[in-house]
């Protein structure tokens, strides 16, 4: 198996993790909202069942992302993840203005406090879900995958959720009678939450569809193999752009102008095996030779 693959099928797995465990937590949380007269856990349900849509969304993101080159896509399929990323986004902003509205609604309702029970639950599900996040985030790292990151955050959201619902139940039994929407404004400060997670899952997708400039640490990691090969002098553009997990690189080389075009060549197909064999994340490289500079005494010397 390559280490392209390897990736993928880690990335399918958490996927695929997140989409039951999310199910799971759905049901649980739905359950206990509605026999322990909670809104902030029911809120938490509704934006759990959307964390499964979104996690089938990841799924689906990234089996097509592992597709081969074709002729239609000869720089592969991996900019799907992004574009998955922002359907991601769009059911956590969905999400928040479901549970915000709902909010407002229960708050101009009266009703009774949650059951105490509620709180054990709601701290085994904040547990549940720190877990799920560290998990998923750890496998995005390790696979450089921006909607599995846009997962993990889910879990994040949803931990945070359950941690104002958790907040807003315990005043509402502490305090008593008068306090009994305490959990329907913890749900609405949820939402708010929920959307700035949105925004910090966004931004970094927004910036790989448009190639944005992110990577000084991997172009600094390039020069320094670059320089590593005979035959190079130094670098000089080198430009980076996000491919799902991987990174397609536009790189200029500089070496001596008294090299043949048959020997500039030969540098750069051992420049780019080099690359691809000391930073797997390497998908392809473009090299452009470019000839050392010489000042016009040189010539007569």
């Amino acid at each position: 198996m390559t280490a392209s693959h390897s990736k993928f099928k880690t990335a399918i797995n958490a996927a695929y993790f997140s989409i039951f465990g999310n199910l799971a937590l759905a049901i649980t949380k739905g359950i206990t909202g509605y026999f322990g007269n909670s809104f902030a856990l029911i809120a938490d349900a509704i934006e759990s069942s959307s964390d499964v849509f979104a996690s089938l969304l990841v799924l689906f993101g990234l089996k097509y992302a592992s597709r081969p080159p074709d002729e239609n896509h000869p720089y592969g399929h991996g900019k799907i993840e992004p574009l998955t990323t922002f359907a991601v986004v769009g059911f956590l902003l969905i999400s928040a203005t479901v549970i915000f509205v709902q909010s407002i609604d229960n708050i101009l309702t009266p009703h009774d406090t949650p059951v105490p029970f509620t709180l054990y639950v709601l701290a085994g599900i904040i547990f549940t879900k720190e877990v799920f996040y560290r998990i998923v985030n750890r496998k995005s790292d390790e696979t450089n995958s921006t909607s599995l990151k846009a997962d993990a955050w889910h879990h994040r959201s949803d931990a945070i959720t359950s941690l104002m619902a958790f907040i807003g139940i315990s005043i509402g039994l502490y305090f008593g009678p008068g306090y009994e929407t305490a959990d329907d404004y913890a749900a609405m400060i949820a939402s708010l939450f929920i959307v700035y997670n949105a925004y910090l899952i966004f931004r970094p997708a927004l910036g790989e569809i448009m190639d944005e400039h992110l990577h000084d640490e991997l172009i600094a990691d390039i020069r320094k193999e670059t320089e590593k090969v005979k035959g190079v002098i130094s670098t000089e553009k080198c430009y980076v752009r996000k491919m799902g997990m991987h990174y397609l690189i536009d790189l200029h080389v500089v070496v001596s102008s008294s090299l043949s075009v048959g020997e500039g060549h030969a540098i750069a197909h051992s420049v780019k095996d080099h690359l691809i064999a000391e930073i797997p994340d390497i998908l392809d490289i473009l090299i452009h030779i470019e000839p050392e500079e010489i000042t016009p005494t040189a010539y007569y010397q």
